[in-house]
């Protein structure tokens, strides 16, 4: 029978050299890793843990690290840059050093973004060998490969900017620094919340003149579990250039709960009482054609801004002139639109069940479309983008009775013979008027005449 003595639990090799990694904040587990796993140490064995020549664990003594198996492992929490080195634990002959490399991730703004904002990524690295030149690629929460600019390189520290952050954007992302030799691959989770709109930067949204239009802003606060507050504003203008009117203003306490209050009292708009969850939305009951233009929803945070537009468009039509079309008249119809179209949009006039006689689209950039008509019935204008009708607006064109066509042409035809009348009667009147001034003239001079007679005898 063969018995073992205590030191047959170490492997034969009395000098071995491992590597470790660990990251700043968390905690790394040490093995003795000459001691088989399985075995258990006799009850007044001593292992010894040193940090360089610095005792770390004898028997019961130690600082804040903690032992298990019977000190065959070193539990080190907390970690910091400053604790990268070298670890070496003793059993008898056998000596074990770790070598353990310290990584550092640090993000800016405690990881809490605004849309449109660029975070800044440190990370930072310290060991007892010469540092390593690192590889680092980052994946974003949709676990996309985000190539980062990197600001800064030096081997203990490198300083990266991100992409431009949108909502959708939060999440846990993945810091992977990759180094040959030593062979390291080291996945670094971070947090990344981003504060902002559900909508697109800048959207559109399409009315007709007297319908009801609601406009909504949906934040992205639940999804995120955002827990710090801020306050906002919802401004209008009509115009680019015009000076902005504010709607409202509200705030989002640190629990979610939104508080909203109106600032306007001359635009004529509803908060509505039932709406979804973390919504700014306003209601316009009867739009005008006025009511056109940006709406712009900002969020305030902590100095830092962002917001969402959404671009209303209105639409309109008139006809020219109002009311029924008689057999034979015409018509203009107007289609008119608040503001510039995109590029790949246009108007469009057409009759329901017309041919295609009956269409007449606009040219690039008209916001402003007319047709003249001739056939009563029910006219439509369309705004058309990338063949996708995004408004219509209808116009019915009522065909005057044939009993009111009599009595226009009558009254057309009256109207002539009145007109005919009348100048026969200016003409005759004339024509009269002529006679009696040429025959009042002719008396006159008769007058005259006989006055000079007179005179002659008198004098003779």
């Amino acid at each position: 029978i063969n018995f073992c003595s205590p030191m047959c639990l170490i492997s034969s090799m009395a000098h071995q050299h491992e590597f470790q990694t660990g990251l700043a904040g968390g905690e790394v587990t040490l093995n003795c890793t000459g001691i088989l796993p399985d075995s258990k140490l006799p009850r007044d064995t001593v292992v010894h843990w040193k940090y360089y020549d610095t005792p770390l664990w004898y028997m019961e003594k130690g600082r804040s690290w903690k032992s298990k198996m019977q000190y065959k492992q070193l539990w080190v929490r907390n970690l910091k840059l400053s604790d990268a080195g070298i670890y070496t634990c003793e059993y008898g002959t056998h000596k074990v050093r770790t070598s353990l490399h310290i990584f550092k991730l640090m993000i800016s703004l405690d990881g809490h973004f605004l849309q449109n904002e660029v975070p800044e990524l440190i990370l930072m690295q310290n060991s007892s060998s010469p540092l390593l030149d690192l590889r680092i690629t980052l994946f974003d929460s949709n676990n996309n490969t985000v190539m980062p600019e990197l600001q800064n390189k030096s081997r203990q520290k490198y300083i990266m900017n991100l992409k431009k952050l949108e909502a959708v954007d939060s999440g846990t992302w993945v810091c992977q620094v990759h180094s040959d030799s030593p062979l390291i691959d080291q996945n670094i989770p971070f947090a990344v919340k981003v504060l902002g709109f559900q909508n697109p930067n800048l959207e559109r949204k399409y009315a007709t003149v007297d319908s009801s239009v609601i406009l909504s802003w949906h934040l992205n606060t639940q999804k995120i579990k955002w827990k710090e507050g801020f306050t906002g504003q919802l401004n209008w203008k009509q115009q680019e250039s015009a000076n902005p009117h504010e709607l409202l203003d509200f705030n989002v306490t640190a629990q979610g709960q939104l508080h909203e209050t109106k600032k306007s009292s001359n635009f004529l708009f509803e908060i509505p009482e039932r709406k979804p969850e973390s919504t700014i939305e306003v209601k316009l009951p009867k739009v005008h054609f006025n009511h056109s233009g940006q709406y712009q929803c900002q969020l305030e945070y902590q100095g830092r801004h962002a917001q969402s537009k959404i671009e209303l468009v209105v639409m309109k039509v008139s006809a020219k002139p109002v009311g029924p079309l008689s057999r034979g008249a015409n018509m203009t119809l107007t289609c008119q639109v608040s503001g510039p179209l995109q590029p790949n949009a246009y108007l469009r006039w057409e009759r329901v069940n017309g041919t295609k006689m009956d269409i007449k689209n606009s040219k690039h950039n008209e916001v402003k479309l007319e047709v003249n008509i001739s056939v009563a019935g029910l006219w439509s204008c369309h705004l058309i983008e990338d063949s996708d009708r995004k408004i219509s607006l209808h116009y019915h064109v009522e065909e005057a009775a044939v009993w009111t066509n009599y009595v226009i042409i009558g009254a057309s035809v009256g109207g002539s013979l009145l007109v005919f009348a009348l100048g026969c009667l200016c003409i005759i009147s004339n024509i009269s008027w002529q006679r009696r001034r040429q025959r009042a003239k002719r008396m006159a001079q008769a007058r005259q005449h006989l006055l000079e007679n007179k005179t002659c005898q008198c004098q003779q």
